[in-house]
């Protein structure tokens, strides 16, 4: 078992945001378990939370930007691609401003000051969605795509090809969260100077200079776009390099723009909720389709955790028989729905029914066509819930069950003789007073057939 993770005390950095050029404080604060990556802002009225969600991103034009209830949060990916290749589950990020500080264009110093503070294992198990089969994405205008494929561990690779003979195409993998460090984390952000041009003339990206982004020279540089290069950058002087980038920097790697798309699809994955055990495969990955991507896993990963089965062992030996049962509850054939009870704590049971051709609401229910009604299906799943809260009193023959109340029910899967059905029910709140408030679930043939709200209260006997 994995267990989740947060940091050991807070930390901060100052820097400023790339595109608003407005001064920013954020600090890194450790998080209680499940509460995932969530932002802060401190600056504003109620201090209000926004969740790393893939379904509060609103757009993506300069870099992935959430916004929750009017409030927003802008360019957090290299901070998400961080907290993630430091391996670290829960955190709370606090900051007075509404972009996230650029720092130098990467990772490398969110990943410094996470390191510098210590990550400690928390009481809680991980939760990690394993891939099992081919998820995709494509974006049809321009061509992007991400797939997802089973493997072993967290892997990911981008391929991308910019059209453009100063870069050209490159990919770049990493074949383990455990690289991100090292390989991946202080590869820094780019753009090329015909979309500076545009940025510099809209008035954005206001707090760039040569240190915090690599600028490929895709084309003469003009006397005008040179003056305004000098302006925004504050340089006297402002060189191409004869690799064609801008002067002031030197590449990491070769590959460093891939690497950085490869730091951008890690970022923007976060945003899932949920470690993934599958290798992502980005070809011309940009922040739209990998948002995109994330908000369709996300969805996926939430429709699985609805229908998910649990795995019982059917065949061990039961908890109570048939005989047992009929000892706690008054019900008794042809009413009697449950045949074993194979767990029973103080919050939970697990009971099962072996459904046959002989029920004799088959013969009804519907000639040539037997299915279980749907209602005999709530009784079953209320009787299991039964063996549940009269467990709880010394003396439960003398006590009758009746329901209160039945809520959001849905039926997804017929029920048919020679199926087995296993009801789960666990408690929704402590039982008071005899009154019994059950999450029910009914599985068959490995899917989840009926769920339910259940409310019961057992009474004494007259």
């Amino acid at each position: 078992m994995v267990k989740q993770t947060t940091i050991a005390k807070e930390v901060s950095l100052t820097g400023v945001g790339l595109h608003t050029g407005q001064d920013v404080t954020m600090t890194f604060k450790p998080a209680q378990v499940n509460n995932g990556i969530t932002f802060v802002r401190v600056d504003l009225e109620g201090e209000p939370i926004i969740e790393a969600d893939a379904n509060y991103v609103v757009n993506t034009q300069r870099g992935t930007n959430l916004e929750k209830k009017g409030v927003k949060i802008q360019t957090p990916e290299h901070v998400l691609a961080a907290v993630v290749g430091c391996d670290i589950d829960n955190v709370i990020i606090e900051l007075n401003a509404s972009e996230l500080p650029i720092m130098d264009g990467s990772s490398k110093y969110f990943v410094e000051a996470l390191e510098k503070v210590g990550i400690v294992e928390q009481d809680a198990e991980r939760k990690i969605y394993e891939v099992k089969e081919v998820i995709s994405y494509t974006d049809e205008a321009s061509g992007s795509e991400i797939t997802v494929i089973p493997h072993d561990d967290y892997c990911v690779t981008t391929m991308v090809d910019f059209g453009t003979k100063v870069l050209g195409t490159q990919n770049a993998t990493m074949k383990g969260i455990n690289e991100f460090k090292d390989e991946i984390a202080n590869s820094r952000t780019f753009s090329f100077l015909h979309e500076l041009e545009a940025l510099l003339n809209h008035g954005l990206i206001k707090g760039g200079d040569l240190n915090n982004a690599i600028v490929y020279v895709d084309k003469e540089i003009s006397p005008e776009t040179m003056a305004n290069l000098k302006k925004a950058f504050e340089k006297d002087e402002i060189s191409v390099k004869p690799n064609g980038i801008l002067d002031n920097l030197t590449l990491h790697y070769p590959n460093e723009a891939a690497r950085h798309k490869l730091l951008d699809v890690i970022g923007d994955l976060a945003l899932i909720g949920t470690k993934i055990k599958g290798k992502v495969i980005a070809n011309k990955p940009g922040h739209f389709v990998n948002t995109q991507f994330a908000k369709k896993m996300s969805k996926l990963i939430k429709i699985e955790e609805r229908n998910h089965v649990p795995k019982f062992d059917i065949n061990q030996e039961p908890l109570m028989d048939v005989n047992q049962i009929m000892k706690l509850l008054p019900h008794r054939p042809p009413f009697l729905l449950v045949d074993k009870i194979i767990e029973l704590s103080d919050s939970h049971v697990v009971g099962l029914k072996n459904v046959t051709m002989n029920e004799p609401f088959f013969v009804g229910h519907f000639p040539g066509a037997p299915v279980m009604p749907g209602v005999l299906q709530i009784e079953a799943m209320a009787q299991a819930g039964g063996v549940l809260v009269l467990s709880t009193v010394p003396d439960p023959e003398n006590y009758l069950t009746y329901f209160m109340k039945i809520d959001k029910v849905k039926f997804k899967q017929q029920v048919v003789p020679g199926d087995t059905l296993i009801f789960k029910l666990e408690l929704i709140t402590p039982i008071r007073r005899g009154i019994c408030h059950m999450q029910a679930y009914a599985y068959a043939n490995g899917k989840l057939v009926t769920e339910a709200e259940l409310m019961a209260q057992i009474v004494k006997a007259k």
